[in-house]
C-alpha cells in the first residue's frame, strides 16, 4: 500500500523555486521504485520512492550513523532486505568526486561502486551523484517555504551555485543555458583559503601547522568552527568554560559553540561564530563571481539551516560585498538558505527516475 503521506507531483514542482521544467532529462512519466540515497561523512539519509502517474511517493525512510557502518551495500541490505519488493533504480548522492561510477570521500570510511552495487543487486540502473549535484537536482523539488533570503537581489536569469557547509564543505555550479539548468560538480571547498586581514592570516598559520594545506573547508565546516574557536582561546589566553568543555566532550563541539554564540553565553564562541558567517559570505561571494551566479547563491548543508535565526545579517553583508568594483554585480544576486534537510534525497530520487529506459 503506498503510503501517501508525502509526494511530489508534477504541478508542485512547476511551482518550485527552480521548476522542474528548468532542468533536462527528468521526468516522472515512469512507473518504478527508485532508492534515493544521500551519504554524508557524518550522516547517511535512505529513502525508498514509488513512481507512478506523474508524481514521486516516499514509501519509506531511514537515518544511519555513516562510520558506523560496514560498507554502503550493507547499509542498503539493512534498510531494503532482500525479500523486498524489486527497486528498479538506485542513485546515491555521495560526499566526494565521483570517478567511473565509485567515489572514495574525504570523510568517508568506505569506497561505493556503483558498478559492484549493480552487480550485486542485479540491476543496471545504479547512479552515483557528487551529493551537491543531487542537492542542485533536490532543488525543484523544492517550495517557496523551504527556503530563507538572505539578500534579495534582483530578477537577472544566469547560473546558480550551491554551497553547503556541513562535515566538509560542498560546492556545486549549475549553467544555465538560457533555458535549461545543468548542474555540475564541483571540489571547490578544497580549493585554498584565502586570509583577508591579521587575524585570518593568524588563523591560516594556526592551521597550516596542523594541517600544511589550509582549504576553505578546513574554515566552513563544522570541524572548521572548533578549531576556529581553539584558535582564539589560545590566541587570547583563555580558558574553555567547564560547561562548554563537556558539550564539546559529548562529541558535538560546533555545535556546543554555535549554541552558546546564539544564547550570548560567551563572547569568544560568538566571536567564531561570527568568523564562520564571515568566510561563509566571503567564499560565497568568490562563487558568485567565478560563476557569474546571477541565478542565485543557495546555502545548503547541515549547519547554516539549524543556526539561520542566530546569524548576524550585517556581518554577513559586510563579507559578501567587498569586492571593489564587483560589488554592484553582487547585490544583483539573490542569496537563499535551503531550509529542507531533504533537498539532496529527492534530488537523488529524481535523478534515479530519469535514468529508467535510457
Amino acid at each position: 500500500m503506498i503510503h501517501k503521506s508525502y509526494s511530489i507531483s508534477l504541478s508542485n514542482l512547476n511551482q518550485a523555486e527552480v521548476p522542474l521544467a528548468y532542468f533536462k532529462n527528468i521526468n516522472l512519466n515512469q512507473q518504478a521504485i527508485v532508492l534515493a540515497a544521500d551519504v554524508g561523512g557524518t550522516k547517511t539519509h535512505l529513502a525508498l520512492y514509488q513512481v507512478k502517474d506523474g508524481q514521486l511517493f516516499q514509501l519509506k525512510e531511514k537515518k544511519y550513523r555513516t562510520k558506523e557502518q560496514p560498507s554502503f551495500i550493507d547499509m542498503i541490505y539493512n534498510f531494503h532486505p532482500k525479500k523486498s519488493p524489486v527497486i528498479d533504480s538506485i542513485c546515491t548522492g555521495v560526499a566526494g568526486p565521483v570517478i567511473n561510477n565509485k567515489v572514495q570521500g574525504v570523510n568517508l570510511p568506505w569506497e561505493i561502486n556503483g558498478d559492484e552495487i549493480g552487480k550485486e543487486l542485479k540491476m543496471d540502473a545504479v547512479t552515483l551523484l557528487n551529493d551537491m549535484e543531487a542537492n542542485a537536482y533536490g532543488l525543484a523539488a523544492l517550495k517557496e517555504t523551504d527556503f530563507k533570503t538572505l539578500q534579495k537581489g534582483a530578477d537577472v536569469p544566469g547560473n546558480a551555485v550551491i554551497i553547503a557547509p556541513g562535515t566538509g564543505l560542498g560546492e556545486v555550479g549549475l549553467y544555465w543555458d538560457g533555458t535549461h539548468y545543468l548542474p555540475f560538480a564541483s571540489e571547490g571547498g578544497h580549493c585554498d583559503f584565502c586570509p583577508r586581514n591579521e587575524l585570518e592570516i593568524s588563523l591560516w598559520e594556526y592551521m597550516h601547522q596542523s594541517y600544511q594545506h589550509v582549504s576553505w573547508e578546513r574554515v566552513l565546516s563544522g570541524p572548521g568552527i572548533y578549531d576556529t574557536y581553539t584558535f582564539l582561546i589560545q590566541k587570547k589566553g583563555q580558558m574553555v568554560p567547564e560547561y562548554l568543555q563537556q558539550q564539546i566532550q559529548s562529541g558535538h563541539p560546533a555545535a556546543a559553540i554555535t549554541q552558546a554564540a546564539m544564547e550570548g553565553k560567551d563572547m569568544v564562541c560568538k566571536e567564531a561564530f561570527d568568523l564562520f558567517t564571515r568566510f561563509l559570505a566571503v567564499e560565497a561571494a568568490q562563487l558568485a563571481l567565478k560563476m557569474k551566479a546571477t541565478g542565485g547563491i543557495y546555502i545548503g548543508g547541515g549547519i547554516v539551516p539549524k543556526i539561520i535565526e542566530g546569524i548576524d545579517l550585517s556581518v554577513f553583508n559586510r563579507g559578501f560585498i567587498q569586492s571593489g568594483r564587483m560589488d554592484e554585480l553582487l547585490r544583483l544576486v539573490p542569496v537563499k538558505v535551503i531550509l529542507n534537510d531533504k533537498a539532496a534525497l529527492l534530488g537523488a530520487a529524481l535523478y534515479g527516475a530519469a535514468q529508467l529506459g535510457k
